[in-house]
């Protein structure tokens, strides 16, 4: 009988913190939506009812791997931080993807796979990886971590670049890679290989957001004064410049340090980190850059937002002078609520967006879900 009583009990107190929690986490998102959003923001985004997460890891898929010289369930353990792009009537989101030869963020190998969309919700796996750690000009630079969080962007002519994280497990750099058909890419190496005879080859480098702007439906990339521009950047916001997309020159300040556009905030959200999001858009308030905002734990943090959590953030900066930050977002316009966003190998909650589209006339915003699926937001905008 005792002992029936303490199982009861047991049970109770489990439903009761499962609903608290559960009406937290509706209370944080009601609170996002009921706080009236400034103009310039990119606003609307709702998560389809019963569809996320759209991509999650299976072990069907394999592929020999030449830095393995064996078969390797490539999207295994995890799959997570998403790129997109639209070709042709379909959206194509390319995903990192974890195996299963390590422990712990980081640890393991990372490739990017490819599905496509004719809705942005239905996903269909090419089944092999498109960028990989080969044998190739770039094995120092990727072996063994592999190739990680990518962002991409279009010209105008319909040239893919896609800006990803080149890990050797020592140092991470951003590295480039295009394509004309999203398949089938050319890796440049590091993006910052060559600007100032290579000061920053060398230094941890990750998370570039290229300037982009609408153009008769398509978001393709921008320029500034005859030049295309990206914000960068993990902790700060940094930015850099490239006459040929390939090749960028981090821009400076009077000391010859790195220019830092924008920081981290105590007390905020964004108390962390202020690392870039997806393409950058240029409107006509100026550029929104969307970006992920890290809180930290303890007195300099936001007591509202879980210590650690990853939480989605806007920024605007001046059109005409896109290095001048405008005004941001103090709160963030979406955050880790479902179970998803809150478990996996981030437990303490993580939105982390890379993917960007204007399809059909709707925004399809995607991203991260805790370090181990992936997710979309949409708005009609």
């Amino acid at each position: 009988m005792r002992r029936s009583f303490f199982i009861l009990l047991a049970l109770s107190v489990m439903l009761d913190f499962s609903c608290k929690q559960r009406k937290k986490s509706m209370q944080e998102q009601e609170a996002i939506e009921n706080d009236s959003l400034p103009s310039w923001a990119l606003t609307g985004f709702e998560r389809p009812e019963g569809i996320n997460p759209v991509l999650s890891p299976i072990d069907s898929t394999s592929f020999f791997s030449e830095m393995n010289r064996k078969d390797v369930a490539w999207e295994s353990n995890d799959v997570f931080n998403p790129a997109a792009a639209v070709m042709g009537d379909s959206i194509y989101v390319l995903y990192r993807a974890e195996d299963k030869s390590g422990v712990g963020i980081g640890e393991r190998t990372s490739r990017i796979g490819l599905a496509s969309s004719v809705n942005g919700t239905e996903m269909y796996r090419d089944g092999k990886p498109v960028i990989y750690p080969e044998n190739d000009a770039q094995k120092s630079y990727e072996w063994p971590g592999g190739c990680e969080d990518p962002r991409v962007a279009m010209t105008e002519e319909g040239i893919y670049v896609m800006l990803y994280t080149q890990w050797n497990k020592e140092v991470p750099r951003l590295g480039v890679a295009t394509s004309t058909n999203l398949r089938d890419w050319t890796k440049h190496g590091p993006a910052f290989e060559e600007a100032y005879q290579g000061k920053y080859r060398d230094m941890a480098t990750k998370s570039a957001a290229l300037l982009t702007e609408l153009k008769d439906g398509k978001l393709v990339i921008s320029k500034v004064d005859g030049h295309y521009f990206m914000y960068w950047g993990e902790r700060h916001v940094y930015a850099a410049t490239s006459e040929n997309l390939t090749d960028w020159k981090p821009l400076e300040d009077e000391n010859g340090e790195l220019r830092i556009l924008m920081s981290p905030r105590v007390h905020y959200f964004d108390s962390q980190l202020t690392e870039c999001g997806p393409p950058a858009i240029k409107t006509d308030k100026g550029i929104v850059l969307m970006y992920n905002g890290k809180n930290l734990a303890g007195e300099d943090g936001d007591k509202n937002y879980t210590s650690n959590s990853y939480c989605a953030g806007q920024a605007l900066f001046d059109a005409e002078n896109p290095v001048k930050l405008l005004a941001r977002l103090d709160k963030p316009f979406l955050v880790p609520t479902a179970s998803f966003e809150k478990s996996g190998q981030y437990p303490a909650g993580t939105i982390f967006i890379e993917g960007l589209v204007y399809f059909k006339d709707q925004w399809f915003l995607y991203y991260g879900c805790a370090d181990s699926r992936v997710g979309v937001v949409v708005s009609k905008g």
